[in-house]
């Protein structure tokens, strides 16, 4: 959102993130899958590398434990489809060729919506469900970026943080609101994150709903709370932003969200 009026964005969006489609719809979950590629298009495992200051490594025995705790919370969640078509339901029961699939990160499962491999994938190892990759992106993150609603929904079952943060603070929140995923923003919101999150240019759940054109969305977000206010880096507001995009739409929703927001005033 640089001057001209441009609009925030997470670095590299129209390259790593899905395209914007309307309000609820689903972008193709599709990231590459080599690990390592150039400026980080594709979801990617962590380093590896233990973070500073780690506590020590468990005992073989708390281990067991903590896995057997892990693997009887993904058994008591069996895999469920809202109404709400995901990547399976849309016929692609795996999105990559079967001889590949066991080779792709639980980062790239989750954006592609790859349920029952995630499911197994999940009981390989310590607390993957909350594993971070190269760029800091969650699991939950890539699949709230990708649309992928019923993955959302069981990777918050199964005990994924709703307010991680990648390392330039992109949330599942922010990701969800730009592709105008309003189901997954909701969801996201029950869970108590902070809608006002802002990235590392400024950028905030609404102004990304905005920045996209995405009506819903932005609706739900200002009937949740969302502040109208907050400036991106370069100067704009949410409406700043709708009148420079020239999105009607949007620009009469904030506004009928203003003039109600008075004539409550006026009643107190």
């Amino acid at each position: 959102m640089e001057g001209g009026g441009a609009a925030p964005a997470v670095r590299g969006d129209a390259r790593q993130l899905p395209a914007q489609g309307g309000d609820g719809a689903e972008g193709e979950a599709s990231p590459e899958e080599p690990a390592g590629t150039g400026g980080g298009g594709a979801p990617r495992g962590g380093s590896g590398r233990a973070e500073a200051g780690a506590p020590p490594k468990p005992s073989a025995t708390s281990t067991d434990r903590q896995r057997s705790t892990e693997v009887s919370a993904l058994d008591s969640f069996p895999l469920r489809h809202s109404n709400t078509l995901t990547n399976r339901q849309r016929g692609n029961e795996v999105s990559a060729l079967p001889a590949t699939l066991d080779t792709l990160s639980i980062h790239q499962l989750a954006a592609q919506g790859e349920l029952s491999q995630l499911k197994e994938h999940l009981r390989k190892g310590e607390n993957l469900v909350n594993k971070p990759d190269e760029r800091g992106f969650t699991p939950l993150i890539w699949a709230a970026a990708f649309g992928e609603i019923e993955t959302v929904r069981h990777l918050l079952e199964w005990g994924a943080d709703p307010n991680a943060l990648a390392k330039e603070r992109e949330s599942a929140l922010s990701l969800a609101s730009m592709g105008g995923y309003t189901d997954i923003v909701i969801m996201l919101l029950e869970r108590n994150v902070d809608i006002n999150i802002y990235d590392w240019n400024g950028g905030t759940p609404l102004l990304y709903a905005v920045r996209g054109n995405h009506v819903k969305c932005v609706e739900a977000l200002l009937a949740r709370g969302a502040d109208l206010t907050t400036e991106a880096d370069s100067g704009y507001t949410p409406m700043d932003l709708a009148v420079a995009l020239g999105h009607k739409k949007v620009q009469q929703v904030i506004e009928n969200h203003i003039l109600k927001l008075f004539q409550n005033k006026e009643l107190e």
